[in-house]
């Protein structure tokens, strides 16, 4: 890691960690301490950073295994409380997306759908304890012979549940504004006319992935926070994409890096995995992520420390510019700006709008503070970094 004042690595902190030694803060505790001491000192003081982001995450979904009724029955198509399941696996394995309406919603066909009911819902009603119906139809086979099956299912009487999401932790994300004459439903909530009010669905200092820009430390292996469980980042998340313009301090302005990451449905809580409903888009599910950073010299503190204000995306227009595919922005805001209430578009005030919650951001970092604190949760020495990232080593900066 070169010449570093300061340098310590993943196993010399969970070795203070098993002895309750470790100085665990949230990233938001550790702006404050940057700030006032120098990343120098930071690094010597801290030994992790916890991060946290609740927020809606269309990319997540579940691994199941029902069980084999008797006779047995290789699944042709799958319904989970009359929600579509992927069954093209294996004889009992299906995959339900967080996306995945209820066959029978009538979607936009009435404008704007409600989406009362999908994929996600059926998760949550899982992890909360609750039975769900399940429905398979097979073709028939010499060793799968069943055709039909219907039973109530709960996670607890599941063999196999996991919860395996390929786009979670969005590293920055746009602001939406909508510069049309209508209303827009999307995806980032219902956008008003005439740039009526500007939508953001990033934690800011406190998102897992703006902590640590370049996935110096964050790899294929690192265990996380995920759904009120321990979960795993198993590989880069879809549409992950390093090669962004970023600040001088190395924040992307736009969409970059993702994850895919991995857990233990049967360990989750339903506060942190939560089914949703977006009007005249579709459904979705609310996820709560959370990942140490563990502060490995004074370059991986000063990212640590950076604040709302040193934060910043673009402005897009969700009216004509982004279903169009046109790479263009209305300026760049800060989240500090964001996080106002209020934000200048065009010469107009315009009021900004969280879709993702900053209060629950905090309480998974507090949550991960505490499992560490008290030994509950060790760091993980990546098994590999994230495709990507092994284009920005560290490099210490000259004194």
């Amino acid at each position: 890691m070169g010449e570093f004042k300061v340098q310590k690595s993943i196993e010399e902190i969970n070795e203070k960690i098993r002895r309750g030694e470790a100085v665990v803060v949230t990233a938001e505790e550790m702006v404050r301490i940057v700030k006032e001491v120098g990343p120098v000192e930071a690094a010597r003081e801290v030994d992790v950073v916890t991060t946290g982001t609740f927020s809606p995450m269309c990319s997540s979904g579940a691994f199941i295994n029902f069980g084999h009724p008797v006779p047995t029955i290789k699944a042709y198509r799958v319904w989970l409380n009359g929600v579509p399941a992927y069954a093209g696996l294996a004889a009992v394995d299906i995959y339900i997306g967080a996306t995945e309406p209820a066959e029978d919603d009538p979607l936009n066909k009435v404008f704007p759908g409600e989406f009362r009911y999908g994929g996600g819902h059926v998760i949550h009603d899982l992890v909360a304890g609750k039975k769900v119906h399940l429905r398979a139809i097979a073709y028939g086979t010499h060793c799968y012979p069943r055709k039909e099956y219907e039973t109530e299912i709960t996670l607890k009487d599941l063999p196999y549940a996991v919860l395996c999401n390929p786009r979670n932790a969005y590293q920055n994300y746009n602001c939406a504004i909508n510069l049309s004459e209508k209303t827009l439903y999307t995806y980032m909530g219902i956008l008003r006319p005439h740039a009526g009010n500007a939508n953001y669905a990033t934690a800011g200092q406190l998102s897992p992935l703006l902590k640590d820009p370049y996935l110096k430390t964050i790899g294929i292996g690192t265990r996380i926070f995920l759904g009120g469980a321990k979960g795993y980042v198993i590989y880069a998340g879809t549409q992950h994409n390093m090669n962004v313009k970023r600040t001088d301090k190395g924040v992307p302005f736009t969409p970059a890096a993702t994850l895919m990451v991995l857990g233990n449905l049967k360990e989750m809580d339903p506060r942190w995995v939560v089914g949703t409903s977006h009007l005249g888009y579709g459904c979705s599910m609310a996820v709560g992520l959370g990942i140490p950073i563990p502060i490995l010299n004074e370059e991986v503190a000063r990212y640590a420390g950076l604040s709302d204000e040193e934060i910043f995306t673009q402005i897009v227009d969700y009216a004509y510019d982004y279903p169009n595919g046109i790479k263009r922005n209305y300026g760049v805001v800060s989240y500090a700006e964001l996080k106002s209430g209020k934000i200048k578009v065009l010469d107009k005030e315009v009021p900004t709008v969280p879709i993702s919650s900053y209060v629950r951001a905090r309480e998974i970092a507090e949550i991960l503070k505490g499992w560490i604190k008290r030994g509950e949760m060790l760091l993980t020495e990546p098994v590999a970094p994230i495709p990507g990232a092994e284009l920005f080593p560290f490099r210490p900066r000259k004194q």
